[in-house]
């Protein structure tokens, strides 16, 4: 190594840095959200949306209402039980304050508060007060009303709590208002209406029965009476819907979508299927805990598995395939097929804190052993369903292996030709 590039400075104990409280996350913005660019932004408003819905996982909320207000801040609220506000013993501060202040301070790592959630690390809220200009939280609870502001993480003043209004009726829930900070997303602060409303519509779909509210008060919004812009997203077919939603516009092989739900140690498998004649390629949508794991996971590896082996059992029992013949691939069996797989864990193992992979592998086994049972039961008593599947199957099988055989003849006769050039010239 060259002297120009050795550093210079001196390394002791006073270059040990320690961050405090939210510094790291100021600091390092990238390592919770992922990016600071429109991803990071919009990953803000779902780590604030996921606190609810899990509200609703936990049978506490039936509405969720999500605003882009004029200001460029975003606020959500819910109908749920409202973050406690009583004094934390650990932290000697309230609740609330303690869960918008403290990295991995919150209600999901097995005291109760939770059975399933996907905020699993505990970092969401806070994360989205380190990286805001400014914070305001309000939670309704136990006949009051409690606020608190924060700027760039820190508490501007203490809780101030009041008594609830009567028109109010008890109330309860939680409303977070946050405006993301410019210092660290310098690409822009302005949310994108569509990027937000795919992922407020996906949670709708994945939540049957929750009531999502999404408005857009930004003045490019409001029409000519001064009305805001707003969608509601209510669906009591869950992901059955979403499937249908997905193949509005195509061709679907068999009427009816496939559907499992069931439950086996602890683990809720819920999947919808559809094949469809116009499509040639699949599109399988996992997620967990209602997060999107866009990188897959082991439960996707054990719907993959569990299609391939039940389809190709059925290929052999209907007479479509001979014993000598080759089993279909996977590819062949998935192609056409909309999908949508949603597992509910206890104890989520997701690779990084933006959560695009599910990585227990408890799940894998527990998914092929639910859904295969599931579709081997209703395929066994919708006998023309299955035989369109593998007619489908069977055609993608047919076709790969002729454009396999195709290429191997191309790149035989290149061979050739050059080693009848090679003799002609030599």
């Amino acid at each position: 190594m060259s002297e120009d590039s050795k550093v210079q400075a001196a390394y002791g104990a006073e270059q040990i840095q320690v961050l405090e409280g939210l510094e790291p996350v100021r600091k390092r913005p990238g390592m919770y959200i992922g990016s600071t660019g429109p991803r990071g932004l919009h990953h803000l408003v779902y780590e604030v949306v996921d606190n609810s819905v899990d509200e609703a996982l936990a049978g506490h909320c039936d509405e969720i209402v999500v605003r882009l207000c004029r200001d460029g801040s975003a606020s959500i609220s819910d109908n749920g039980r409202g973050i406690p506000t009583d004094i934390h013993p650990r932290t000697g501060k309230s609740a609330l304050e303690t869960v918008l202040t403290v990295l991995h301070a919150g209600g999901k790592f097995g005291s109760g508060g939770y059975k399933v959630s996907g905020g699993l690390h505990g970092v969401g809220v806070s994360v989205v007060n380190a990286l805001s200009e400014w914070v305001e939280v309000t939670v309704r609870r136990q006949n009051n009303v409690h606020t608190q502001r924060f700027e760039r993480g820190v508490p501007v003043g203490v809780l101030k709590s009041d008594k609830q209004p009567k028109e109010e009726k008890g109330a309860t829930g939680t409303t977070v208002c946050f405006k993301p900070d410019g210092d660290i997303f310098t690409g822009g602060i302005v949310f994108e209406y569509a990027t937000l409303s795919t992922r407020l519509r996906e949670l709708a779909y994945l939540n049957g029965g929750v009531r999502i509210v999404f408005r857009d008060e930004r003045s490019a919004s409001v029409d000519a009476d001064g009305k805001a812009h707003e969608e509601v997203y209510f669906y009591e077919g869950g992901i059955k819907e979403y499937v249908k939603y997905m193949n509005k516009e195509k061709d679907a092989l068999h009427p009816e979508i496939i559907y499992v739900n069931s439950q086996k140690d602890g683990v809720q498998v819920e999947a919808a299927l559809q094949w469809c004649v116009d499509a040639y390629s699949d599109s399988i949508l996992g997620f967990a805990n209602n997060i999107r794991t866009v990188d897959g996971g082991t439960h996707i590896e054990g719907i993959k598995t569990v299609l391939t082996r039940t389809l190709n059992a059925f290929a052999k029992k209907r007479g479509k395939r001979k014993e000598g013949d080759s089993n279909l691939a996977g590819e062949n069996i998935r192609e056409g097929l909309t999908a949508v797989l949603s597992v509910k864990v206890p104890e989520p193992e997701f690779e990084g804190q933006t959560k695009t992979k599910l990585g227990n592998t408890e799940v894998r086994g527990i998914v092929d052993n639910v859904v295969g049972e599931a579709l081997g039961q209703y395929l066994e008593f919708n006998p023309s369903v299955i035989d369109l599947i593998l007619e489908k199957a069977i055609q993608a099988f047919n076709a790969a292996e002729a454009a396999r055989r195709a290429r191997e003849l191309v790149r035989r006769k290149s061979v050739f030709r050059k080693l009848y050039f090679a003799w002609k010239t030599g």
